[in-house]
């Protein structure tokens, strides 16, 4: 199975999906949610992206969808082509997919030894052992703490940059040797996850690319139309959680005149849903997810 697709009838149920209405899967991967879009769709339309080629293998034969190779960060520009403004919701699932983790070669994983690689849009240049080989000792240490949330990032940074200058760090397995020294001793599995979230976030520029999307998305709903993202860690959720409610990612209120709040959603859900205790039993790896809501206002 290339992906399963978490918090599916919860994030279907969000769209609130209207039969003749236009829908975007922001990041199509196994077609899980697109499939389930589709099912409830009559004569309306359903737009993917994903910038993962391999995604493209999983494309489904049904004239209602047109799929996109391309970051979702492009979400206006393609929808402006295709005369698909506006749309009535759109669909984000912020996760890396089980087919990118359980393949060696793409370095997403700390369980295979394989290439630093861990570039989702594999057309792009900088890999992450681009990353550890050539950011200086200054630049490491501030990835690491902002993305990986690394409290002791300049001594591991200090440690990759004394390393490298011994022999280049190619692999997986030769970054995991030196990530371990740093780790507190029964908790090397969760470093280690850090480290690699914060090469991922950089190699992708995923927190850019987030904000460029919502603030898109944002402007291309009609008035009701519905935004659902998912995220998996609290970098991309209080982005999120920021934007929906205040229409700024840093959170902070914006009154107008009378001191009502200037916003262009309204949530529909206070708290972020999570996954309930079955779907974790079925996919451990859903444990992370929150999956928020909100609503266009009408102009």
């Amino acid at each position: 199975m290339y992906h399963k697709s978490v918090l599916l009838r919860e994030s279907i149920e969000a769209l609130a999906i209207r039969p003749g209405g236009i829908y975007v899967d922001a990041t199509f991967g196994g077609a899980g949610h697109s499939a389930a879009i589709l099912s409830q769709l009559g004569d309306g339309k359903l737009i993917g992206f994903d910038q993962d080629e391999a995604a493209m293998a999983n494309r489904i034969d049904d004239p209602r969808l047109m799929l996109v190779n391309g970051n979702f960060r492009f979400l206006r520009n393609f929808l402006k082509l295709h005369k698909a403004i506006p749309v009535d919701g759109i669909l984000a699932d912020l996760g890396i997919s089980s087919h990118q983790i359980d393949q060696p070669d793409r370095g997403f994983s700390t369980r295979f030894d394989g290439n630093l690689d861990m570039r989702m849009d594999r057309r792009k240049g900088v890999t992450a052992r681009d990353i550890i080989n050539k950011y200086s000792e200054e630049a490491l240490t501030a990835l690491l703490y902002k993305y990986g949330e690394i409290k002791n990032a300049r001594k591991l940074a200090s440690m990759i940059t004394a390393g490298r200058r011994e022999q280049p760090i190619e692999t997986t397995a030769n970054l995991r040797k030196i990530v371990d020294s740093c780790a507190r001793r029964g908790k090397e599995f969760k470093y280690e996850a850090q480290v690699f979230q914060a090469l991922r976030i950089e190699v992708n520029e995923e927190t850019e690319a987030l904000r460029e999307f919502i603030e898109q998305a944002t402007g291309v709903l009609k008035p009701g139309g519905r935004l659902v993202v998912i995220s998996y860690h609290s970098i991309e959720d209080k982005l999120v959680k920021n934007w929906f409610r205040s229409g700024n990612f840093e959170g902070t209120p914006v009154k107008d005149f009378y001191g009502n709040l200037i916003v262009p959603l309204k949530m529909i859900t206070r708290k972020a849903i999570v996954p309930e205790k079955e779907e974790l039993e079925e996919n451990n790896r859903a444990r992370s997810a929150r999956l928020r809501v909100a609503e266009k206002i009408g102009e």
